[in-house]
């Protein structure tokens, strides 16, 4: 398949949504979409397990979708999985699996990422506008509130509430006066916290997207309870008639509705109805463009190298007060390192680089609240942070890199990362601690050349004749690392002989490293 071809996966608690689009002129073209209603939120327990028979449902699904897939290099690809599994506590299981049957990676996104996507879906899928836009996306296990204002959203907010949890309210396919009322009151409970804040910030026009969205506004045109979009008035005439209707069966008759929908239209319904009155909503579009077309879009800012994740690094330098010339130092410094040892350690690709080098950028975040043991506070921020970009792997992985750039430096450091990072983060790591330390002063004085040479675990590092010999306290520095490394098995040598710096010269191969 050509290169201008790129495809995206949503990996929702209600439905599994899938679009293939060709890149025209910079432009995206959607040439394909699959979905599929896999309730995977249903698959949850009391103790947040999602069970055997969900599992399966889904792989099902993401194997059909995979025939799809075959031909499609994996940056030019990307699958998010979202409120479910950030809840299910055996979330990790399943994307093993998921992953290991489509041979592509699956990426867990935070809520505010979540909403974040959706936003950028929908400014693409409808007419812009003057002034703000409200937009409101209703999953299987959650709600996604955006105000924003063009391409770029500005408040975020993802409530732990869907169509499928909400749907848990009418047991036995029933939806009664005393159900329903109960249901509302959880929506109104769900949105008071945030509700002064979005009627503080106002908006021109208010967005939904969703198939719960989409349905609920194709019903309200049958019945003749508006012409193209969804009004309040049609909300409270629908709200009436379930109650008339009682039944899920009778509900699902009437407006020709697939049993899947069927068994999840009260709940979507009770969630947009309460969102429309408590935010004062009397009239809403709907988007055909919701998270995976924002998949799609910020995928194509990669390729453009026009990276949020970039732009992220950027505000969290500037919010944080950060040392900018200090992170530039370090940073430059560990990516020449990594270039000279990247065809014997297999870190090649721009992802290794990438990561290195926000690492490097923020490895001082902790500075903020303390210097003692800066490099925990840096990590805690980093892995519980809303970061615009960013998987929950991959704060994790950011998190673990700066959590070890300095002080201890255990064999077993990133044993709680997925097994194929271990190996390349504890190496990624071991460069970020050399620049960190050969830039410990401070010092504006560019190094001198260096020469990285690694053979397995071994590590020698080279600088001209005498160098160290007139920085002494950069040998100490190094000197004392190497004793930190040794604890992670790795075994750093200084070489001041050095005449002219090569990339790589013969060393003993470690077989067992």
């Amino acid at each position: 398949m050509s290169s201008d071809f790129v495809a995206a996966i949503d990996l929702g608690s209600n439905s599994f949504h899938m679009i293939v689009a060709r890149i025209v002129d910079g432009r995206v073209q959607i040439l394909d979409r699959l979905r599929e209603m896999v309730q995977l939120a249903a698959g949850l327990d009391s103790r947040n397990h999602l069970s055997g028979e969900a599992q399966q449902r889904a792989l099902a699904c993401l194997a059909r979708f995979g025939q799809r897939l075959r031909q499609i290099p994996p940056e030019r690809l990307r699958i998010v999985g979202t409120n479910t599994l950030r809840q299910a506590r055996n979330s990790a299981d399943f994307v093993s699996r998921a992953e290991t049957l489509l041979g592509h990676k699956v990426e867990v996104v935070s809520g505010q990422e979540e909403a974040r996507l959706i936003y950028l879906g929908v400014a693409h899928s409808v007419a812009d506008v003057v002034g703000r836009r409200l937009v409101i996306d209703i999953g299987g296990g959650s709600t996604e509130l955006i105000v924003g204002a063009g391409f770029e959203p500005q408040h975020l907010t993802s409530l732990r509430m869907g169509c499928v949890s909400l749907s848990r309210a009418f047991p036995e396919g029933r939806v009664t006066r005393s159900q329903l009322r109960d249901a509302e009151l959880r929506v109104q409970l769900n949105v008071e916290p945030v509700r002064e804040d979005y009627l503080g910030r106002g908006w021109a026009v208010a967005t939904g997207a969703s198939g719960s969205i989409k349905a609920i506004q194709d019903v309200l045109i049958s019945e003749g309870w508006s012409r193209e979009c969804i009004t309040l008035d049609g909300l409270r005439r629908l709200r009436s008639v379930l109650l008339e209707l009682r039944d899920i069966a009778a509900i699902a008759e009437r407006w020709q509705l697939e049993p899947a929908r069927a068994r999840v239209f009260a709940g979507g319904f009770v969630v947009l109805h309460g969102l429309c009155e408590a935010l004062n909503i009397e009239e809403m579009g709907v988007s055909e463009g919701a998270l995976r077309e924002g998949l799609v879009y910020d995928l194509l800012g990669r390729i453009r190298h026009e990276d949020v994740r970039d732009r992220t690094i950027t505000e969290v330098t500037r919010r944080f007060g950060l040392d900018e010339a200090q992170a530039a130092r370090v940073s430059r410094t560990a990516l020449d390192l990594l270039r000279q040892v990247s065809s014997r350690w297999p870190l090649k690709g721009e992802e290794m680089r990438e990561l290195l080098e926000r690492a490097a950028r923020l490895h001082e975040i902790g500075l903020l609240l303390t210097h003692d043991r800066y490099h925990r506070h840096g990590a805690y921020v980093l892995e519980h942070s809303d970061l615009p970009g960013y998987s929950r792997d991959d704060q994790q992985l950011l998190a673990a890199l700066v959590r070890r750039h300095r002080r201890s430096f255990p064999s077993d450091a990133f044993a709680g990362l997925p097994k194929e990072w271990a190996r390349p983060a504890a190496r990624l790591c071991a460069l970020l601690r050399l620049a960190v330390v050969l830039h410990r002063g401070r010092s504006s004085d560019p190094l001198p050349a260096l020469g990285l040479h690694v053979a397995g675990r071994r590590i020698r590092l080279g600088f001209p004749r005498g160098w160290l010999d007139g920085h002494p306290l950069t040998r100490a520095d190094l000197l004392c690392e190497a004793r930190l490394l040794r604890k992670a098995g790795f075994v750093l040598e200084l070489d001041d002989r050095q005449r002219q710096p090569t990339d790589q010269p013969a060393m003993d191969q470690d077989s067992h490293a």
